[in-house]
């Protein structure tokens, strides 16, 4: 269920790293328990993002979430077709709707970062199943 090329935060946030880029999203798992999203607000290019900390939010008909970087670095890429579009999370959550990319200050903070595996365990320990 959980793509395999990802890593994971326990914040449910997912992250695919090419070279020293980073494509950051929200996970299936997240999508499913905010319900319909209607609103997402993110940072802008050139924006600095830290690790574990708020980067932005996610708006559903339930609630507002806050979104947060698994990775330091800075903003090079917004998915504008969010804007119009924020639905995209709730369909596609690990492919189209990927949220920012962002410049890894230190690709090392990704060793901190969950497995599929992992991340699919942890969900489970979550609902306390």
């Amino acid at each position: 269920m959980y793509p395999p090329e990802l890593l994971y935060t326990k914040e449910h946030e997912w992250i695919r790293v090419d070279e020293s880029i980073g494509t950051i999203g929200i996970t299936d798992h997240a999508q499913s328990e905010l319900g319909d999203i209607v609103f997402v607000e993110l940072p802008k290019p050139g924006d600095a993002v830290t690790a574990l900390e708020s980067f932005g939010t996610v708006e559903s008909v339930k609630a507002v979430s806050e979104l947060f970087s698994p990775v330091t670095g800075e903003v090079t890429a917004v998915n504008a077709k969010l804007q119009n579009n924020p639905e995209l999370i709730n369909s596609d959550p690990h492919g189209e709707a990927w949220l920012i990319r962002v410049r890894l200050k230190d690709r090392r903070e990704t060793e901190s970062l969950m497995s599929a595996d992992e991340y699919e365990k942890y969900i489970q320990e979550e609902k306390g199943d």
